[in-house]
């Protein structure tokens, strides 16, 4: 056992042995160990993936050994096949046949399936005869996912020091750089001190121990320039604390729920994801920081995250090699050729250098149920029969989500489709001011598929997917009604309370006089609107009379309050408003204080009669104030009588009945108009000229 007094020597004037040999690591680093830094070369992270996932869980719900050959079927395929029976030479792509001639005793169990009228998927020993009418269902397999990953979570320390990220169905990342930290500071007591000069680029005192006890763990071999006899540095003693905290993880998910799994430990999650690949089953690899070169030499670029699309193929034609240990020899310039960005991340990526996150967003963002048809569907009931499952499969899924307890709840409903070459997609929001139910997702998913039919061109239908997404936390601590009332003897106390302050307000009028009421004046009303024999224009007061303009000029079917706005003809401003006027002077006024006769007394008090001319050429009367403008309305339209161009007229005032000269299509440029004939003493101004 180490002792810790060495290290109380922190000036460099202290004499002694240990001053002779230090970290290449700093108090920095440290401290960026604690913050899980993504910069912090001490960084321990950890992938931990399940071996043969899809077969492990058939083979722990059916109860089988161990040593029992066994591959998962979907339809006449092969998805999964577990470890025993690909001591065979079996893999995923082996027909059914080939796997039953190679290894008679192997257990072919094929998916859970949905089928129409089900509400549950279930397991049925002929759904692989049944294509065109059973649905795979995968939530047998995200179950058992959830489950371990509780576990998982449950066995690490509370947040901030757990950091897991969710990276599919059988794969989890874990940043354990804080919880190493912690127990560094445990382990060795020295690390607790504080930065000699308080400079934190002071580097750290070496740790004690000469040798780390790995406890069988497959561990990778170090760079040429290393050996296993030179000194391990804290990097290393972080790595050991790492690798013991993952193995007692994949020994609680084996003890507790029967599931093998493998992993890596690095100080990125790029190695450490290579690393659990490294070997299976139920093992795990170590990263060391000096293995990194070596460790990826050994491997093909193609093998990294984003290196295995285009990108890597643009590489491999480009360098004529798929080899990490190829690419290194190439220079930076070269590989810039790919662009600045792409070049330099290349070329860090290659070296083992990643800075990515490990993000602890475990939550789902979607769902999706989908089904290729083969043959194809071709009616909008078969459509509608598939829909129904699609439903059922999400809800089932929505619910363990905790959709019913509104902990979380999707916003919109997506529909794909597909027809020949043609995809077409539908959206609609989720209803959010009631329960999510299969009824409400069934009913918004078949008016979308209604949606695609009115498009057209919906049937052969191959392939047609339904999905919830825009996943938000639910609403918690609303209060029903009860929760605002007040019952039994505290109802009876503010009762009493407020009856009492009732007397004091009565008792305090009665010793003063009570002011003569009086009417309000123009308060703004609704009402008084209807009485006044002027207007204003400008002032909106025509949206008032909305339901007197004919269905085709409201302004909610128009878009367009104005219609007559698009046209070149002059309008009568005062024209709409007078019919106006005159429609509401005919309206009755009632209000709860006195009926017309006092309203009509109201009228005389607060409104003086106008003073009005009439027209004798339109046959109208109008205020006396709108003679003007009135008058050189007509003049415009006497100037368009001089005019033989064609006009191109809009729809016609509310009050002007209706011409029974049939419209006359006319070409225009530009925006769609409505197009009518030429009404008498109508012309067209020849603005401009």
């Amino acid at each position: 056992m180490s002792s810790s007094q060495p290290y109380h020597a922190s000036s460099p004037f202290s004499p002694g042995k240990s001053r002779s040999r230090r970290s290449r690591f700093t108090y920095k680093h440290l401290a960026q160990l604690e913050l899980s830094s993504t910069a912090c070369p001490l960084r321990v992270i950890a992938h931990i993936d399940l071996d043969a996932f899809y077969a492990q869980c058939e083979m722990v719900r059916l109860g089988v050994p161990e040593d029992q050959p066994l591959a998962v079927q979907q339809w006449q395929g092969l998805i999964a096949i577990n470890y025993p029976a690909r001591k065979y030479g079996l893999n995923r792509h082996v027909t059914i046949t080939e796997a039953q001639k190679a290894c008679p005793e192997i257990i072919m169990q094929h998916v859970a399936t949905w089928r129409e009228g089900d509400s549950k998927w279930q397991y049925h020993d002929d759904a692989f005869k049944n294509i065109a009418t059973h649905k795979v269902s995968l939530d047998p397999y995200r179950l058992q996912s959830r489950r371990i990953l509780a576990l998982i979570k449950r066995t690490l320390p509370e947040a901030p020091l757990q950091r897991v990220e969710k990276a599919s169905v059988d794969e989890v990342f874990v940043d354990l750089s804080a919880q190493v930290h912690q127990i560094l500071l445990d382990r060795y007591p020295q690390l607790k001190l504080p930065a000699p000069y308080d400079d934190p680029t002071e580097n750290l005192p070496a740790p004690p121990t000469t040798a780390l006890d790995w406890n069988a763990d497959a561990l990778v071999d170090l760079d040429e320039k290393e050996t296993e006899e030179d000194a391990p540095d804290w990097d290393d003693v972080a790595m050991l604390i790492g690798s013991e905290i993952v193995r007692d993880l994949r020994a609680k998910v084996r003890e507790e729920l029967k599931y093998t799994c493998s992993a890596g430990v690095a100080r990125n999650k790029m190695l450490a994801k290579l690393g659990s690949g490294h070997k299976k089953p139920n093992q795990q690899t170590i990263v060391r920081n000096r293995a990194t070169t070596h460790f990826l030499s050994g491997f093909k670029f193609t093998k990294i995250r984003n290196l295995g699309g285009k990108l890597g193929e643009e590489v491999v034609s480009m360098f004529n090699t798929d080899e990490v240990k190829d690419l290194l020899e190439v220079p930076i310039e070269q590989l810039k050729k790919l662009g600045d960005d792409t070049g330099s991340w290349l070329y860090q990526i290659i070296r083992g250098e990643d800075n990515s996150e490990v993000n602890s967003r475990t939550q789902i963002k979607s769902m999706l149920s989908a089904k290729s048809f083969r043959p194809s569907i071709n009616s909008f009931d078969l459509g509608v029969k598939w829909l129904r499952i699609f439903v059922a499969d999400i809800f089932s899924r929505l619910v363990e989500e905790g959709v019913l307890e509104n902990k979380r709840r999707p916003r919109t409903i997506n529909l794909h489709h597909r027809q020949g070459a043609q995809t077409r997609s539908k959206q609609a929001p989720i209803p959010q001011g009631r329960t999510i139910d299969e009824g409400v997702l069934f009913d918004l998913a078949k008016n979308l598929l209604a949606q695609v039919v009115v498009d057209g061109r919906a049937w052969p239908c191959g392939n047609l997917s339904l999905s919830v997404g825009g996943f938000e936390d639910g609403v918690t601590g609303n209060r029903g009604i009860g929760g605002f009332l007040v019952w039994g003897d505290e109802a009876k106390t503010l009762h009493n309370s407020a009856a009492r302050g009732s007397d004091d307000v009565s008792s305090e009028a009665t010793n003063n006089e009570r002011p003569e009421k009086r009417r309000r004046v123009d308060d703004g009303r609704i009402n008084d609107f209807f009485n006044r024999q002027e207007t204003s224009y400008g002032t909106g007061d025509e949206a008032d009379d909305i339901d007197d303009i004919p269905s085709a000029q409201k302004p909610d079917e128009l878009g367009n309050e104005h219609s007559d706005e698009v046209s070149g003809l002059p309008q009568d401003p005062s024209y709409e408003h007078n019919t106006t006027t005159t429609n509401h002077e005919a309206l009755p006024f009632s209000s709860s204080g006195g009926g017309a006769e006092a309203n009509s007394n109201e009228k005389e008090n607060t409104q003086p009669t106008l003073e009005r001319f009439f027209c004798s050429r339109c046959q109208k009367s109008l205020l006396k104030e709108q003679e003007g403008e009135h008058e050189d309305w007509h003049f415009a339209r006497d100037l368009q009588k001089q005019d033989e161009a064609p006009t191109i007229a809009t729809s016609r005032p509310p009050s002007r009945p209706p011409s029974s000269t049939k419209p006359k299509p006319t070409k225009s440029k530009g925006r769609p108009l409505n197009v009518v004939a030429k009404e008498k003493g109508q012309s067209q101004l020849a603005f401009g000229k």
